[in-house]
C-alpha cells in the first residue's frame, strides 16, 4: 500500500503541467478584457510556431512580473491549433515557464479580425492594450522598452 501510494504522489506532483487551456470562441476570449474596471489589459494574439511572437515573449513576461502589482492583466491568445493543445502549446508553454493566462482561440478568423480592428490584415503578433473603451491596436513586434512606455502611460 506504500508503494501504490508512493507512485500515486509521485505521479501528481511530477505529471507536468497543471495550467489548464481552455479553447474559446472570440466572443467568449474578448469578454476577458471588456471591463470598466482600471485594469490595463495587454492581449497578444500569438502562436507558438511564430517566430516574431516567439522573439516578443520575453518582453511581455518581464512586463508581467514587473507589474504583478499594479491593476495590470497579461492574457495570450493561442492562435495554434486546438489539436494542438498537447503537443505544441503545452510544451512550449513548460519550456518558456509561462504563467500567465494562455487560451486558445478557435474561431473563423474572418469572423472577428475586423471586430479587432478595421485594418489588421491578419498576420501576427498583434498586442492590443486595453483600458475601459479605450483600445489600442500594435501589428508590430514589441521591445520590452517601447512596451513598458505604453503600458505605463495606460496605468496613469
Amino acid at each position: 500500500m506504500k508503494h501504490y501510494l508512493v507512485i500515486v504522489l509521485g505521479f501528481l506532483f511530477c505529471s507536468g503541467f497543471s495550467q489548464q487551456i481552455p479553447v474559446l470562441k472570440f466572443h467568449q476570449v474578448e469578454q476577458r478584457w471588456k471591463s470598466n474596471s482600471d485594469t490595463v489589459y495587454l492581449v497578444n494574439f500569438w502562436a507558438t510556431w511564430c517566430k516574431p511572437c516567439v522573439e516578443e515573449l520575453p518582453a511581455f513576461l518581464q512586463l508581467e512580473q514587473e507589474l504583478k502589482n499594479k491593476p495590470f492583466k497579461l492574457i495570450l491568445v493561442s492562435l495554434d491549433f486546438p489539436q494542438h493543445i498537447k503537443t505544441r502549446v503545452i510544451p512550449f508553454i513548460e519550456k518558456h515557464h509561462i504563467k500567465s493566462e494562455v487560451v486558445v482561440l478557435d474561431d473563423d478568423a474572418n469572423q472577428w479580425i475586423n471586430l479587432i480592428n478595421q485594418d489588421w490584415d491578419g498576420s501576427i503578433p498583434v498586442t492590443l492594450v486595453v483600458k475601459k473603451k479605450n483600445q489600442s491596436f500594435y501589428n508590430q513586434l514589441f521591445e520590452y522598452d517601447e512596451l513598458i512606455k505604453i503600458v505605463k502611460s495606460k496605468l496613469e
